[in-house]
């Protein structure tokens, strides 16, 4: 699997045991954190194969090809290039999300986030819900696919983001349901309001940025090297953004509408505050699935 590993006698050949066995002693060595589990994701994107099989195919012989494929995901994977990227995709509420360079990989702790917007949206009747920062697409489209009558109006500022999301809006088929505007925080859905004031939306959610300035640096090199700045980094404290979302919500929402914003753990009070000064009520903190304080709550004031 090295970059000129000569051929070897049919006693040594390549089989899928025997990358898996080299490409997890690896990539633990580069500091890859589940260097076996990774190993499997790489070899089967590489197999074109559910990584299932590679339980069955352990002795199968991998053909030059495929291990031209493996070799150089495995050199980008070393360099510490996110998986995602590298695979083109990152699975989200059991479903495939189309990824790649510009837009944020979707994160497990954000499936909390769409959890607790479930519980606020009827399943049974129209909602209307505004989402800030899509990336992916991956919150709108999940809760379109949860609740079939949602419809979400979502933004983001990146041009590559609108590229990923369009896509996966397509394929989990949420046309009708997911409507993806290019802008700047709320300014595209303040532009349908002004044009409409009586356009106001049951609720809002976003995963914005929230990195401090002095943290860039100190992020994992998948993050921090590969995943575009513009959908992690908010000035000194991480708030600038989540501050503006907060001025100007309670205009868009109607009374009793909900807000739902994901934070770093220790901004969480501060923005619980902070949503109870601007026009909304009952803010409330909720952990995710480690027990940190993630994700906080809050409602339209009447």
């Amino acid at each position: 699997m090295e970059p000129n590993q000569p051929s070897t006698p049919a006693q040594e050949a390549w089989t899928v045991q025997r990358i898996l066995l080299w490409t997890t002693g690896f990539l633990k060595q580069k500091g890859i954190e589940s260097p076996r589990l990774e190993a499997e994701l790489l070899l089967a994107h590489a197999r074109k194969c559910a990584r299932i099989r590679l339980y069955t195919e352990f002795e199968s012989i991998v053909s030059d090809d495929e291990r031209a494929v493996m070799r150089e995901m495995v050199q980008r994977r070393a360099k510490r290039e996110p998986l995602a990227y590298i695979v083109g995709s990152k699975e989200f509420y059991g479903r495939n999300f189309d990824v790649g360079k510009g837009v944020l990989i979707p994160r497990p702790e954000t499936e909390t986030l769409v959890d607790i917007c479930l519980d606020s949206i009827p399943k049974d009747s129209p909602s209307h819900i505004i989402e800030v920062g899509f990336g992916s697409g991956c919150i709108a489209i999940t809760l379109a696919k949860q609740r079939d009558q949602c419809h979400v109006t979502a933004t983001d500022v990146s041009s590559d983001a609108m590229r990923f999301a369009l896509q996966n809006v397509a394929k989990h088929a949420v046309e009708s349901q997911v409507r993806l505007l290019q802008g700047d925080c709320l300014a595209p859905v303040q532009s349908l309001a002004a044009v409409d004031p009586d356009l106001l939306f049951d609720g809002l959610v976003s995963n914005p940025p929230y990195v401090r300035d002095d943290e860039m640096a100190t992020l994992q090199p998948e993050v921090g090297q590969h995943e575009p700045h513009t959908a992690l980094q908010a000035g000194s404290d991480g708030l600038d953004i989540v501050r503006r979302l907060v001025r100007h919500a309670a205009e868009l929402l109607k009374p009793a509408a909900f807000v739902a914003l994901e934070l770093d753990p220790e901004q969480c009070a501060v923005v619980a505050e902070l949503l109870e000064c601007s026009g909304f009520s009952d803010a409330h903190i909720h952990k995710d699935l480690s027990g940190l304080n993630r994700i906080v709550t809050a409602v339209r004031a009447a």
